[in-house]
């Protein structure tokens, strides 16, 4: 960056979205190494702008700090060379250069931007439930493998990194004292979680080998003769079919650690698996849904109802409907047929209470996530009851003040009883979708062509559903 000229450094703030700096930059003549010499006050002068004052310093700070790293590592190499001449070579410059890496990620690692509505509960300094708390770990994780260049193999200290920077940020999330190895179990289940559909990857076979694994070993599963032959190696390494005791056994803990307050996760997602065929089984037979959720109930859970989802589909029936209402809701919101709808009417009268973008956002998520039965023709009532109670027996939303950020609530019922609570129009409109197909429920003919529409984006098949 020393030997930039004045337009190098003109691009270099064009990528950054500081365009607005490029025509005061070039009147002072600013190259690179002026660019690095620039102290507060020089800074003030030229950007008039405090955001973006705190930008350019903030690059100009990270540059210093890993130049700064790498003349240290150059030093620190030549200085071993020096003094070890076999030991810096091969292998050991491999290792070497690793751990540096590890100790510069400690010093420049910052926490993501978390979403708006995690960025309120954090505010507020409340305890996240265990949706908002998958949500954390979803952008942690996230945020980690960008900071890995991809990889999904953090290194023990890398999760410590991480966990810390969000305990310190965040002091009340260390519950009790034990919140530091509660979040990095949970980070380090995410990870796993992640790696799993890559798990007959050659590299990752090698990785098995390499580490005592025999090759070619399979995972344990009974369903490789059935219809939901998709679940084989999502599986754990415990056998599916359990027979008698035993598996009255695992669906005893089930039950009681359901009605626990902190609960092993990890563990629950091993015994889901292990339970699996039997779950199905009784779905498939039409078995009540009250027995069903007595023997199993983590399926209440948004998180457990989105994983068995994913076992029997292989998608992420999340992330694909935030996907969706990212793309569709301003389509939505233009059609002429919703433009005198009730819920449009509402959303343009709270649109003009609120400026943040962040809100006006999540404003027109929900309306358009609402608004989806009349733009197909479709009964609304079969899909969500908004500040009404629910009368559809099939799975529906109960949907109260959806555009009051602080007391809207989001609600799945199926046969009129409450399955579970849900923090937001995203995550309502994706526990809907996969309710259908967890529970093998018929979809009603009056709401066809809205879930049509959705099952057809979510699973990427071309189908004749589309926008009016």
């Amino acid at each position: 960056m020393e030997s930039w000229s004045v337009e190098q450094v003109c691009n270099w703030l064009n990528q950054r979205n500081l365009g607005e700096l490029v025509p005061k930059f070039r009147e002072e003549e600013v190259s690179g190494a002026a660019l690095l010499a620039l102290n507060d006050r020089m800074v003030q002068q030229l950007v008039k702008k405090i955001g973006h004052q705190a930008v350019l310093m903030d690059l100009i700070k990270k540059y210093q700090q890993q130049k700064s790293g790498l003349e240290s590592l150059t030093y620190c190499c030549e200085t071993a060379s020096q003094k070890f001449p076999e030991v810096i070579s091969g292998k050991n410059m491999k290792s070497f250069f690793a751990k540096h890496k590890t100790l510069q990620w400690t010093s420049s690692y910052a926490l993501p931007d978390f979403p708006y509505d995690v960025k309120c509960i954090l505010a507020e300094k409340k305890c996240p439930d265990h949706s908002m708390r998958i949500r954390i770990i979803e952008f942690l994780q996230a945020d980690m493998t960008k900071y890995l260049e991809g990889s999904l193999y953090p290194n023990s200290q890398q999760y410590n990194i991480v966990v810390n920077a969000l305990l310190q940020a965040y002091p009340f999330l260390d519950e009790d004292g034990n919140g530091f190895l509660l979040w990095k179990r949970a980070l380090k289940d995410r990870f796993k979680y992640v790696r799993r559909p890559i798990e007959d990857d050659e590299q990752v076979l090698r990785n098995k080998c390499k580490f005592g694994h025999r090759r070619g070993q399979r995972r344990k599963s009974s369903f490789a003769e059935n219809k939901l032959g998709d679940v084989q190696g999502q599986v754990e390494e415990e056998p599916a079919v359990l027979k008698g005791s035993a598996m009255d056994l695992h669906i005893k803990w089930l039950s009681q650690e359901y009605m626990k307050t902190q609960r092993n996760w990890e563990e629950v997602d091993n015994r889901m698996n292990v339970t699996i065929e039997i779950r199905r089984k009784m779905i498939s037979n039409k078995a009540p849904l009250k027995d069903i959720l007595r023997l199993f109930p983590f399926l209440r859970c948004p998180y457990q109802l989105f994983r068995e989802f994913q076992l029997l589909t292989h998608m992420d029936i999340y992330k694909k409907t935030v996907e969706i209402l990212e793309i569709y809701s301003e389509n939505i919101l233009s059609l002429y047929v919703v433009r005198n709808n009730p819920i449009n009417i509402m959303l343009q009268e709270n649109l003009k209470q609120h400026t943040e973008e962040d809100v006006l956002k999540y404003m027109k998520m929900t309306a358009a996530c609402l608004l989806l039965p009349e733009v197909f023709g479709d009964d609304s009532s079969l899909f969500a009851a908004v500040n009404e109670e629910v009368k559809a027996v099939t799975p529906v939303l109960e949907v109260k003040n959806p555009f009051n950020v602080n007391s809207c609530e989001f609600a799945l019922y199926i046969e009129r009883e409450e399955l579970a609570q849900l923090d937001d129009c995203t995550m309502a409109l994706a526990a809907l979708v996969a309710a259908f197909h967890v529970f093998d429920i018929p979809c009603p003919k009056r709401i066809h062509r809205t879930l049509n529409f959705l099952e057809s984006l979510v699973f990427e098949v071309r189908n004749t559903a589309f926008l009016p």
